[in-house]
């Protein structure tokens, strides 16, 4: 991490969010040229700081504070870098402005963004119009995103998203004893389970027989809350359809990566809803049906890392408030529960499409 994204907080006892007042978002504002008319609203957002501010002219644009730390100035502008690709590709990926020259700022001790705001709703996911749709631009991302690889922002692994989460976990105490053994246990279980699949290791090599599974450029955390579908007849937006946000957790992975979180249900419902983001994609960009093997151990490793995610987060005061189930015995006996279950689920046929 460069300096400049670092901040020191007053004082040991405060978390660094805890300098960014009010005063300091509309002053980091203006300090690039905009002013707004002293109108912030606090956008949900749980990793970073996301506000709403109206600008004196009448005009809604988003400013992100990263979190202190957790990205260096290259992996940010990476990111940067990749959104304007993909909207130069007339995709509907909401990215940063330009403004005095550069998208990414400095303004006490933070590093931030400047974005156009851009209304929308959750995305209807049991319509399979929608989801072909949604399907289509994934393809069209995703081909933006096969032209190069990231140089500095990670890969989605097991050995980042699963071993280095657990270890970590294990290593700081915070599971607890009672639930301790049994976890360390389930989750080795499971991640040795995941190391099977060779498209999530480190080398990403094949199986001797056949090509690697490719690794590209991705959205990476693409949930359903992360897109925001405008209707045909809403003024809101430039146009129709979906529109994709926040690109601060892309890194590099398996195509699968920015489809199966858009699938629930049964095993019969997620074979439907697969089918049709298959059917949209491979309109712009085929689609590799050996990835929905992944699809299980995908969903094993974030679930390893969120629980790492939350405890590495909770000395930010909005996280207690926010996640106050976290921690106790309860929850993680139900960690031991879901990783049961996914072993079984690694072990099942893949889904078919």
């Amino acid at each position: 991490m460069t300096g400049r994204t670092a901040l020191s907080a007053s004082s040991p006892d405060l978390h660094a969010y805890q300098a960014l007042t009010p005063d300091v978002v509309m002053d980091a504002l203006a300090s690039v040229g905009l002013y707004g008319d002293g109108r912030l609203q606090a956008l949900s957002s749980y990793e970073n700081r996301v506000y709403q501010l109206r600008l004196e002219d009448g005009a809604l644009v988003v400013t992100k504070f990263y979190r202190p730390e957790r990205w260096t100035e290259a992996q940010i502008l990476e990111e940067h870098t990749f959104s304007a690709e993909l909207m130069a590709a007339e995709i509907p990926v909401i990215g940063p402005l330009i403004l005095n020259g550069g998208t990414l700022h400095y303004f006490g001790g933070f590093a931030f963004s400047v974005s156009p705001n851009r209304g929308g709703r959750a995305p209807e996911l049991d319509d399979p119009d929608v989801l072909e749709w949604i399907g289509r631009f994934l393809a069209r991302i995703h081909t933006v995103g096969a032209a190069r690889p990231f140089v500095s922002r990670p890969a989605l692994d097991l050995q980042s998203f699963g071993i280095d989460s657990r270890d970590w976990l294990l290593a700081h105490d915070k599971v607890p004893l009672d639930v301790q053994t049994k976890w360390a246990k389930v989750s080795q279980e499971a991640l040795d389970l995941v190391a099977t699949f060779p498209a999530l290791t480190m080398s990403a090599g094949g199986d001797g027989s056949s090509e690697p599974i490719r690794r590209l450029r991705l959205h990476g955390d693409c949930h359903p809350g992360n897109i925001l579908w405008t209707p045909l007849d809403s003024p809101a937006s430039k146009g129709p359809g979906p529109h994709f946000v926040d690109l601060d957790d892309a890194r590099s992975g398996p195509a699968v990566q920015d489809l199966w979180m858009l699938l629930s249900g049964d095993r019969s419902q997620r074979t439907r809803q697969l089918g049709a983001l298959v059917d949209g994609y491979e309109q712009f960009r085929e689609f590799d049906r050996r990835e929905t093997a992944l699809i299980e151990p995908l969903r094993t490793l974030r679930l390893i890392h969120y629980s790492a995610w939350l405890a590495r987060r909770w000395d930010d005061p909005t996280f207690p408030i926010n996640f106050p189930w976290f921690g106790s015995s309860d929850y993680w006996q139900g960690q031991v529960q879901m990783l049961e279950e996914q072993i079984e689920a690694m072990q099942e046929d893949a889904l078919v499409v």
